[in-house]
Formats: structure tokens, C-alpha cells, sequence
């Protein structure tokens, strides 16, 4: 997920509370100008029991993007064997990701297609981790965007559960079986 900074981001409060007996305004945003601190969050996602990890770094080198991949393997457990779904960024191709792929031989990289991120599953989970941990707040500084994060994974990983890829919602019902549906005919 990246690159996030310390910004505001938009959320559903409204900055200045009606009094009593007065119309509510239109939701507003106070204006923010500029950055103040910015950087990456890589994440690893299992989807089996919902679990996650992330990890914050100033930059999207291929070092720290190796340092995270090291930390990933303490975190999973030995005996699994690990396939990582990535996108075809540069520092995912280098060579430090290939060496460190040769020394651990249970890790498999698999590349998605071009704009096809749809099909990587950490996607969705990054939507949710944004609005657990940046939505309707402002930041003032690299390190608190960071510790939201840590937070918002903790909260995630305490009321983690299976996460499945292509779940209906909720809201649409199911179709019936059929090429197609023609209401009224008989």
C-alpha cells in the first residue's frame, strides 16, 4: 500500500457540529495543504485464516522490500510453503529478490498481470486496512500514519476471520439458475 503520507483523508464527520435548533450544513473537509512525511507500507495476507502483517518503510527499495519478504518468513510458520502474489514493480523483480528466492526455496512469486490487480487478493484487504486506520483522520507526521497502521492490524488480527476471494455481498441476491431471466413470460 503506497505511497501514503501524512495528510488528511476524508471521512464522514462533520467539522463544525450544528447548534441546536439549527439546519445542518453540507459535510466539509478543512483544506490541508502539503505533505508532512511520507512512505510505504508492504503487507502479507493469509487468506485461510485472515491473518496479516505490515510493515512500514520510508522508501520502495528492493533492500527493504527483501528486509520485509525476511520478516515475512520469520512470521509464517516453517512447514508452509509460501506463494507471494505481486505486481510487476521493479524493486519485485531485482536481483536481491531473486537471490533471496534461490536461498529460500520454499517461496514461490507469482506476477499478475498487467492491470489486472483484481486478482491479487491483499487488494480488498488493503481497502479495508485504509479505512480502519486513515479514514476521517489528519496526520501531522510520518510516524503517526505508521502507528494507525500497527493499530489498525492489531484491531484486524484480533477479529481476523477467513477471507474469500469473489464473496457475494450481502445486498445482491443470487440470481436464478438460467441463460437469462424475461419477467412475465410464460
Amino acid at each position: 500500500m503506497g505511497p501514503e503520507g501524512a495528510k488528511s483523508f476524508p471521512g464522514q464527520r462533520l467539522i463544525h457540529e450544528p447548534k441546536p435548533g439549527q439546519p445542518t450544513e453540507r459535510a466539509k473537509q478543512e483544506i490541508d495543504y502539503g505533505r508532512r512525511g511520507k512512505g510505504y507500507i508492504f503487507g502479507a495476507f493469509k487468506p485461510l485464516d485472515g491473518e496479516s502483517f505490515t510493515e512500514s518503510y520510508g522508501r520502495r527499495t528492493a533492500a527493504n522490500f527483501v528486509d520485509f519478504l525476511e520478516t515475512v518468513d520469520h512470521w509464517l510458520p516453517a512447514e508452509i510453503n509460501v506463494y507471494a502474489i505481486l505486481d510487476n514493480l521493479s524493486a519485485h523483480r531485482a536481483t536481491d529478490v531473486l537471490l533471496f528466492s534461490l536461498a529460500h526455496p520454499r517461496w514461490e512469486f507469482v506476477f499478475q498481470p498487467k492491470y489486472a490487480a483484481y486478482l491479487n487478493l491483499i487488494e480488498p484487504w488493503w481497502k479495508i486496512l485504509r479505512s480502519l486506520a486513515l479514514k476521517g483522520q489528519r496526520f501531522e507526521t510520518w510516524e503517526q500514519v505508521c502507528q494507525a497502521i500497527r493499530e489498525a492490524t492489531q484491531y484486524w488480527n484480533q477479529h481476523r476471520h477467513p477471507f474469500t476471494w469473489g464473496e457475494r455481498r450481502r445486498h445482491q441476491p443470487r440470481r436464478a439458475n438460467g441463460v437469462g431471466l424475461c419477467p412475465n413470460v410464460a
